[in-house]
């Protein structure tokens, strides 16, 4: 098994007592993250347990965990697939958080599972694409005036780079959002200028927007995201 590096998150789920008894308790799981990062370079950051059935898919410890994930930059770590959920929905919808996460019994699970299902998704759209200019061409044959190739692909790009400043925008507020919690600690602990706060996030070892170390103008930027949020939230 290859030596693993970086931040990690753990998160373990049990259902009922019963489950403990049976081999697949807390314990057990434990012990399944550790001998899978066993070797390398790595840091267990955090670790969240669930006591919650695989069917629901409402769970906070998973959402503190995916949290932590994004606050430290770190992989969530699981000791088997079914410890996340059987349910594919669910499973795509984690992959699209943002979030890496593999699996200690089975690191191969994303590749199967997950990614599986992506590649089908990726081959639909092909189709479509393939349909679509299939139809454009049609047109062009009936003599349909298309417009500027030209003027399409700037058009395009225009829209992908808004489209990736959007992604990144939000991928900034929920961070924002996930450090919200631990910026009212901080102030409860008695921080109070941004310098207090900077020095509160460094000392707990969460990483910059951009890694390195927290200064008072990110954390300026960190509250005024905190502040926009709070004023959009429904009354």
């Amino acid at each position: 098994m290859p030596a693993h590096r970086g931040k990690f998150v753990a998160y373990y789920r049990v259902s009922t007592v019963r489950q403990g008894r049976s081999g697949l308790g807390l314990e057990a799981q434990q012990q399944t993250v550790l001998d899978f990062l066993n070797g390398g370079r790595w840091q267990l950051v955090a670790e969240h347990t669930e006591v919650e059935s695989g069917a629901a898919n409402e769970r906070p410890q998973l959402a503190r965990a995916l949290a932590a994930c994004r606050i430290h930059r770190a992989t969530l770590v699981v000791a088997k697939l079914d410890r996340l959920s059987r349910d594919a929905a669910f499973l795509l919808n984690l992959k699209a958080s943002g979030v890496r996460f593999v699996i200690a019994e089975m690191p191969e699970a994303n590749e199967l599972t997950v990614d599986l299902l992506a590649v089908l998704a990726q081959h639909e759209r092909r189709l479509i694409s393939e349909r679509t200019k299939a139809a454009l061409a049609a047109a062009k044959r009936r003599g349909v005036r298309l417009g500027n190739p030209d003027h399409l692909d700037r058009k395009a790009r225009r829209k992908g780079t808004a489209a990736s400043a959007l992604i990144r925008s939000a991928a900034a507020q929920q961070r924002a959002v996930d450090l919200a919690p631990i910026v009212q600690d901080l102030r409860d602990e008695g921080a109070v200028s941004l310098h207090d706060l900077a020095r509160g996030l460094n000392e707990r070892g969460i990483p910059a927007p951009r890694g390195g170390a927290w200064t008072a103008a990110q954390v300026k930027r960190l509250l005024a995201r905190l502040d926009a949020a709070e004023a959009r939230r429904p009354r």
